[in-house]
């Protein structure tokens, strides 16, 4: 069995690694097209109800990584809790905008784009390109495109937080972590025990459809 945990545990790993530099790759592409300053995603960590940079193309993006914020914190706070997109040209007129936050990651922006990452009605995150060329007026086809970048995002955001439970749930850890107890013990029974385990799964996921 501990061959087994660690086969899935490599698996895990590797799979957090892959989604991490999808998410970092849709930053730096973004930056890219929209010839921003900077480019970042935010995951909503549910349990300390924070914000967390996690990929960062750009301005900070030697030191954010992993920098947090409370979940309400300025423009970024006010998407993820609106579920809708914003555009600011000038964000010392906005008052959303929290100059302070901006201050501590060592980079306050002129202008923003932000847009929720959602998996259905669930906000997992916001992505936000900021500084894009000043004699750049946004129209609709960019908020159009920053929703394909949105999208992909989000994909890649639900992927890694999925990934994350995994190995939480084989380190011992949340809520999960008394699923791979089950499935540990499970593959140690004898027959008799396994069978028995194996219909208590089946009839729970009936229960579950």
């Amino acid at each position: 069995m501990s061959d087994l945990r660690a086969a899935v545990g490599a698996g895990v790993f590797g799979a957090d690694e892959a989604f991490r530099a999808l998410l970092q790759a849709t930053v730096e592409t973004a930056r890219s097209i929209f010839k921003a300053k900077a480019s970042s995603v935010f995951l909503l960590d549910e349990g300390t109800d924070e914000l967390v940079f996690e990929a960062v193309a750009g301005e900070g993006a030697d030191t954010l990584i992993g920098k947090r914020l409370p979940s309400d914190t300025g423009v970024a706070g006010w998407v993820l809790v609106t579920r809708q997109p914003l555009v600011v040209e000038d964000l010392t007129k906005d008052t959303r905008f929290a100059r302070d936050a901006a201050e501590s990651t060592g980079y306050v922006p002129r202008g923003l784009m932000a847009v929720p990452l959602l998996e259905e009605d669930r906000a997992l995150g916001v992505l936000e390109v900021l500084d894009r060329p000043e004699d750049s007026a946004f129209t609709l086809a960019e908020m159009d495109l920053l929703g394909l970048f949105a999208n992909q995002a989000a994909i890649a955001l639900s992927l890694l937080q999925r990934a994350r439970r995994a190995k939480a749930a084989l380190d011992g850890e949340g809520e999960l972590a008394a699923v791979a107890q089950f499935a540990a013990r499970l593959e140690e029974a004898d027959e008799d025990k396994r069978e028995a385990g194996l219909a208590l799964l089946r009839a729970l996921g009936t229960l579950l459809d």
